[in-house]
């Protein structure tokens, strides 16, 4: 029995970088000799008539060793190989799934004696796991009950240099499996599939607005006046223009310029960018949704949300209830609503909108084991640190908590009822802020004047404020209507109905440290806005 476990295999235990060189010295080899055999070791094309995951559902009542008179041609990498004289068996996977090669070297040299007199003992020789194979033959079930196709035909597509790991999550080093993502895929079925759900969650996403009459829109990435979040920008720099430009941090304010021109319900799907801490749920680079919808208001944003991410868990999933990390969440509506002060009031016993003065509401906060308000310069934001201190991470189920301090909330309406506060909510699943929204402010003046408050502190040395954009500024002077206007966190929202821990584990290729110095540990968690 030949298999793969010398030091030329695939599948070899020596992952020094000596022994790493001596495979791919040994497959450059066999590169060399099918081109000596007149055989392309880098094919052009291959006609596929079947999925494999098509096959296994066709024939899955296929009776062990029962054979169907049925032409298929297939394609797929090498997974494993097993060679027993006169018979191989090769395990194919392709993006469907795996079916196993059934390799006899009666049949392969009838079929194949004509173009290849040694076609089974190339086969035996030149192929290793991970080659890229195409296969023609018909379905045949093992004696043992194993699918299979029995090869007529086949031909080398892509010849692989380097090696599979043995077992990729095994290796020590975690980063490896988001640096090296295309292996990760490759011997991972489950990483496949969460990258498959998320793009179904998008294109859910899509199609749920897209039905109440959304118009997705464009944005720009490169922008004069970053604007729409508290957080600190990429800088970059155009040459011919002679200017400094920014990564955007949010669409939220060329998107509301948008409504200003009359489109009444716009979104935007894309990647922001935000120069900040690098953790398990932050990315410096990451994905949002925003959308926005003229003569509506936060309570009609909140009702949106729900039935959306409800709808998408269900098409997603099959369920409305997922488990996250060995806890069942439920999105089935209607989801808890409370708002900052009754949420903070409940964990800590303070009813913060019982002071006028901010030592007093230092004092209280400290009393109740919230750290570091000293900094804090007004009531709001003591509240604020208390509930993220004290509630946030106890949010589990969906929760929309509303009713914010306006200091914490530059573009939010003031609230109509509430003095300090405004009409703003965010979803919290998991202990994390998944979505942000607001009746949006309109009135030009009010909102000049939080954006100088903004601009202000960045002259003070804060690197998230923002500066005064001129520009939208005077697009909110021509007059936009009431709105309202949300974004949801698209990296977060996947990583709960994908279970994944990690929100590396849900972008397929997350900005990591040069290799030698990347350590998952030094990642900093600083919060991020959506």
């Amino acid at each position: 029995m030949a298999s793969d476990s010398s030091p030329n295999s695939p599948n070899s235990d020596d992952s020094n970088d000596s022994g790493i060189s001596a495979i791919r010295a040994a497959r450059l080899q066999k590169v060399e000799e099918l081109k000596q055999l007149g055989m392309t070791p880098y094919a052009y094309t291959w006609e596929v008539t079947h999925p494999v995951a098509d096959l296994q559902a066709k024939f899955v009542d296929l009776a062990a060793g029962a054979e169907a008179d049925f032409d298929v041609s297939i394609a797929g990498r090498i997974m494993a190989r097993r060679v027993f004289g006169k018979l191989a068996f090769f395990t194919l996977q392709d993006e469907t799934g795996t079916i196993q090669l059934y390799l006899d070297k009666k049949t392969i040299q009838a079929e194949m004696g004509a173009a290849d007199e040694q076609a089974f003992e190339h086969l035996k020789k030149l192929t290793d796991a991970g080659d890229i194979l195409g296969a023609r033959g018909t379905i045949k079930r093992t004696d043992k009950g194993e699918l299979s196709v029995k090869v007529k035909q086949y031909a080398m597509l892509t010849k692989s240099l380097l090696p599979l790991p043995d077992k990729f999550h095994g290796l020590t080093d975690v980063a490896k499996r988001y640096r090296q993502r295309y292996v990760d895929l490759i011997v991972n079925p489950e990483v496949r599939d969460t990258f498959r759900k998320r793009a179904q969650i998008t294109a859910a996403i899509r199609r749920h607005l897209d039905q109440l009459g959304y118009l997705e829109v464009e944005t720009p990435v490169l922008q004069s006046e970053p604007g729409g979040a508290e957080a600190r920008p990429f800088v970059t720099y155009h040459n011919t223009l002679d200017m400094e430009l920014y990564l955007r941090i949010a669409t939220e304010l060329h998107l509301k310029r948008m409504v200003v021109g009359g489109f009444e319900k716009v979104f935007e799907l894309g990647r922001v960018f935000r120069n900040e801490g690098v953790s398990t749920r932050h990315n410096p680079e990451f994905t949002t949704i925003e959308m926005y919808q003229a003569y509506g208001d936060y309570q009609n944003m909140m009702a949106l949300t729900e039935t959306m991410i409800e709808a998408i868990a269900q098409s997603v999933t099959g369920s409305t209830t997922v488990t996250y990390q060995g806890e069942d969440i439920s999105f089935a509506r209607p989801w808890q609503r409370i708002t900052m002060h009754e949420a903070v009031q409940a964990k800590t016993g303070i009813d913060f909108s019982q002071f006028d003065d901010l030592a007093e509401a230092k004092k209280a906060a400290t009393a109740a084991g919230i750290r570091e308000v000293d900094g804090c310069k007004s009531i709001g934001h003591v509240l604020n640190e208390a509930f993220e201190q004290a509630v946030e991470e106890t949010l589990r189920q969906p929760t929309f908590v509303t009713d914010y301090p306006v200091e914490i909330s530059p573009l939010s309406k003031p609230h109509r009822s509430k003095p300090g506060l405004v009409e703003r909510f965010e979803l919290f699943t998991v202990g994390r802020e998944t979505a942000n929204g607001f009746s949006e402010l309109t009135d030009p003046v009010d909102q000049r004047e939080r954006l100088e408050l903004q601009a202000a502190k960045k002259e003070a040395g804060d690197l998230e404020a923002c500066s005064v954009d001129e520009d939208f500024i005077t697009a909110l002077e021509y007059g936009m209507p009431p709105t309202v206007g949300m974004g949801i966190g698209i990296d977060r929202l996947v990583m709960v109905l994908t279970d994944a821990a990690s929100i590396r584990d849900v972008i397929a290729f997350p900005l990591l440290k040069p290799e030698k110095s990347d350590s998952l540990s030094e990642a900093v968690d600083s919060p991020v806005d959506l």
